[in-house]
């Protein structure tokens, strides 16, 4: 009896000793998922800006399933932007912002999280650089130049327009040069341009758009979100046309007749990307034409050959620096 006491204490020893063996390698059999956590400030979607971006984030899934894990805030204030970036940060190894409105949220709670990797898709350059912060540069204003070239050849009255939200730099500058593409193709064009303060609220974008119809304008412009809406419904109202903004769309509705690449989905893959691949770099980094089509392009649904191979000469000017634009 002692003896197979003995036995049997020795051979549960040699299977804990196992156990606690395969154990120890275990992991490395079953990594732990990327928790990757994004803020969507407006509406997924809004036919814009948010939209592409979540259409990047359930690509980025596509591509990885279970090795990411992704928590999603949607639809929320200004006001509450800091509470959410917290609520993400507190749980994920990287956080992602969408939109430059969330750039001085992220800027603020990066610093109480300095473990965490925090992207910004639409940032700017900033004079405070933060070790876990990266800044993804969709350079708007740079394919606006090009939206406004393809407006002026798709225009019939001759006349063009802009509604761009929030009054800020990035979007004023996109504004600017919408104006500047379109004189470059037709120096008599009428440009009008109007900002609603807001980038959802769709009662003033449909005014806006409504006022520059009434003065001839037949092709629109935009950089807004849910407000969008507005501008679709005063085209569809009055036979004009839009160019979209951040998707290729075409052939989805005949408001649309052409749509800038601004490569937000993209830029929220880029993150993914490079946190999953161990190489995420923190720092400003531009993106806009020199990165590509899936970055910045120029889409006519039903352009000519004459027409298409004009706006590509004029991205080309662009990035050789024939053609300056305004940064943001």
């Amino acid at each position: 009896m002692q003896r197979d006491r003995r036995s049997f204490l020795k051979a549960a020893a040699v299977a804990a000793t196992a156990f606690a063996s395969l154990a120890l390698v275990g992991p490395s059999y079953a990594e732990e998922p990327l928790k990757v956590g994004i803020l969507i400030p407006g509406s997924k979607t809004d036919h814009g800006w948010m939209e592409s971006g979540y259409d990047g984030l359930v690509a980025a899934q596509t591509k990885y399933g279970d090795k990411i894990a992704v928590q999603m805030i949607e639809n929320i204030n200004y006001a509450d932007m800091d509470q959410a970036l917290t609520q993400l940060a507190s749980g994920n190894g990287l956080v992602i912002g969408v939109g430059g409105q969330t750039q001085a949220s992220v800027y603020k709670i990066a610093k109480r999280f300095p473990e965490v990797k925090f992207s910004v898709v639409g940032g700017n350059k900033v004079e405070e650089d933060l070790p876990n912060v990266a800044g993804y540069d969709v350079k708007q204003a740079e394919i606006a130049f090009v939206a406004g070239a393809a407006a002026a050849m798709l225009s019939k009255n001759g006349a063009v327009s802009y509604v761009g939200g929030l009054e800020i730099p990035s979007i004023v500058n996109a504004g600017a040069e919408f104006g500047n593409g379109a004189r470059y193709i037709n120096p008599d064009i009428k440009y009008f341009e109007n900002y609603t303060g807001d980038f959802d609220d769709v009662a003033k974008s449909k005014e806006a758009t409504l006022a520059a119809i009434a003065q001839g304008a037949d092709v629109h412009y935009h950089i807004l979100n849910l407000g969008l809406r507005g501008m679709e419904q005063a085209a569809k109202e009055k036979g004009t046309h839009i160019i979209g903004s951040y998707t290729d769309y075409c052939g989805t509705d005949p408001l649309y007749v052409a749509y800038s690449i601004t490569g937000v989905g993209y830029q929220v893959q880029y993150a993914i990307d490079q946190a999953v691949a161990g190489t995420w770099e923190a720092g400003y980094k531009p993106f806009g034409l020199a990165m590509g089509p899936q970055a910045s392009d120029m889409i006519v649904c039903e352009g000519t050959p004459e027409m298409a191979e004009k706006l590509k000469a004029i991205m080309q000017d662009i990035l050789d620096g024939k053609i300056t634009v305004l940064e943001g």
